[in-house]
């Protein structure tokens, strides 16, 4: 999980400090993109991806799923009373950028973005690149 700078911890948002604000957690694959909403406890509040939301096969992986779970999980957020979030992105997938663009225009202040993807240190083989 990110760690803020102490001088980031002060400060106070709508209200809140930071370090409680409610953390979006986006997981953006080649194939889906999920979206949840949690409360700084880690308690889930709001959470969708792509395939709930109707897109079924190959268009779960669009950069449009991905904006819609994104919006659909912020009207669910907001809903509940949150406003300002922290952003923390994991994966490469199509629907990174979008389901940011999704979470502002489903109505959420976005305060910080955290990208927490996995970069392996000499792991495993990746898979075979594709050839177009």
């Amino acid at each position: 999980m990110f760690i803020a700078p102490s001088s980031t911890e002060s400060l106070i948002f709508n209200g809140i400090p930071y370090d409680q604000l409610p953390i979006v957690n986006i997981k953006a694959t080649y194939n889906n993109t999920h979206v949840s909403v949690a409360e700084h406890t880690g308690r889930t509040v709001a959470r969708t991806s792509c395939g709930t939301e109707g897109f079924k096969n190959a268009k779960k992986g669009t950069a449009i799923a991905a904006q819609t779970a994104a919006i659909a999980a912020a009207t669910k957020a907001v809903d509940k009373g949150m406003n300002a979030v922290r952003v923390v992105i994991k994966g490469i997938g199509p629907g990174r950028q979008t389901s940011i663009k999704g979470l502002q225009m489903g109505g959420l202040d976005i305060v910080s973005i955290t990208d927490n993807t996995p970069v392996p240190h000499n792991g495993c083989r990746p898979r075979k690149a594709r050839r177009l």
